[in-house]
């Protein structure tokens, strides 16, 4: 296993200038990270492509890998034409994740509110997906590169909607970017859904988050609601509700060999979230 943090986890300090991602390249690294997972929020690769080079560059003097590259994409969104024009850009950043070096990419698939999510809607929309999904593993396949979904949002999220997406693209390179707290977004047990979907992993996320049920009060700033209303905010990792070391147990007992990354999204400063999240990952891991 190789720890490391998402650059998502600094997009605090890259949007408000404090930090590039070439530092946050450095800061990585710095704090003992093994690899940094890129996601280009703060930062471009498609518009700024001498970036490119820098990165690799900085991640050789860093001595840090680059793990996966992680990009949004939507395959059900406006008529024919624009999926085309979807599939067109996915595929550039395929060409970007060649270009970096990586063998790991993720991209979103389609987003919905939670109550449009039904899983009616799912398997009517399910061919239209599949089929986007075999397309741009089979252009990433000519680079060595296996790509993947995300557990993310309400739509695509629960573990059986990703093993259903899964199996139907049917590609030896179409895994899934498994987010051990996203579960909690359709109020599904993270223990639980990452027992279920480890064995199609091909790059694991954890974050944390705080739970409050949907029948106590509307706890406030920085809180969102899941697909049945309970609440969740975005904890440093180790400090929220997630049963963590349960989950870390899960994946090491499963014989995952993997990246994994930190993600933070709570309101702590955010390169002090990072640092404790991945703190406290390599300690669980190192005594289980």
């Amino acid at each position: 296993m190789k720890l490391g943090i998402s650059s998502y986890s600094l997009a605090g300090a890259i949007n408000s200038g404090e930090m590039t991602i070439l530092d946050a390249i450095q800061w990585t690294a710095d704090q003992g990270g093994e690899h940094i997972e890129l996601v280009p929020m703060g930062f471009s690769l498609t518009d700024n492509p001498g970036l490119i080079e820098e990165i690799l560059q900085k991640a050789e003097e860093a001595s840090i890998e680059i793990s996966n590259y992680a990009i949004g994409a939507d395959f059900l969104k406006g008529n024919k034409e624009v999926v085309e024009q979807e599939m067109v850009r996915v595929k550039k950043e395929v060409d970007i994740a060649n270009q970096l070096g990586v063998k790991l990419m993720r991209h979103d698939v389609a987003f919905k509110p939670a109550q449009e999510a039904t899983i009616k809607q799912f398997e009517l929309d399910l061919p239209r997906l599949t089929e986007a999904c075999q397309k741009i593993a089979d252009y990433a396949a000519q680079y060595g590169i296996v790509t993947s979904v995300e557990n993310h949002g309400f739509y695509v999220q629960a573990s059986d909607r990703i093993q259903r997406l899964i199996e139907n693209v049917d590609r030896h390179n179409f895994k899934t970017t498994l987010d051990i707290g996203n579960f909690l977004c359709v109020d599904e047990d993270p223990v639980a859904a990452v027992k279920k979907n480890i064995a199609y992993a091909s790059m694991v996320h954890t974050k944390d988050f705080y739970f409050r049920p949907a029948s106590s009060y509307h706890p406030g700033e920085g809180w969102f609601q899941t697909a049945s209303g309970n609440y969740l905010r975005g904890a440093i990792t180790g400090h929220g509700d997630i049963h963590l070391y349960d989950v870390l147990n899960v994946i090491k007992q499963s014989g995952y060999d993997g990246y994994i990354s930190i993600e933070f999204e709570g309101l702590e400063e955010c390169k002090r979230g990072s640092k404790i999240g991945l703190d406290n990952v390599k300690r669980i891991w190192e005594k289980l």
